[in-house]
């Protein structure tokens, strides 16, 4: 028996450091498919239309909005607000899209893991 009580490639031996090894290789794996995932969502446009299409808002997987489209019958004075209201629900659809497709693409990634049990 080695030093310290432990025979040779036990507990404390080459085995449990392997294993270590080879987590942190799955987790850098992991890490770099998630950033993979995350900048392809972030280059994806999402585009949300209300009113029948009199309202466009296209956003980008960052959460930048990238495109607002008014269609000309939609810009009556007296109909202002609710102008501005389906600017705002295209605009929060778009972003929702945006988001939804992050989700998926982290989840996907990392394998449904939970990584806000990680704080991350």
């Amino acid at each position: 028996m080695a030093k310290g009580g432990f025979p040779r490639g036990g507990m404390m031996g080459g085995g449990m450091m392997r294993q270590q090894a080879q987590m942190q290789q799955k987790l850098l794996k992991m890490q770099k498919d998630i950033e993979k995932a995350q900048q392809e969502v972030e280059a994806t446009v999402f585009t949300a239309s209300v009113g029948g299409g009199t309202v466009k808002v296209s956003c980008n997987g960052k959460k930048e909005l990238t495109e607002v489209v008014i269609a000309p019958e939609a810009l009556n004075p007296e109909d202002a607000e609710m102008l501005q209201d389906m600017v705002l629900s295209a605009a929060n659809e778009a972003l929702r899209q945006a988001d939804e497709a992050m989700n998926k693409a982290v989840d996907s990634a990392s394998g449904g893991l939970n990584l806000g049990a990680f704080g991350l």
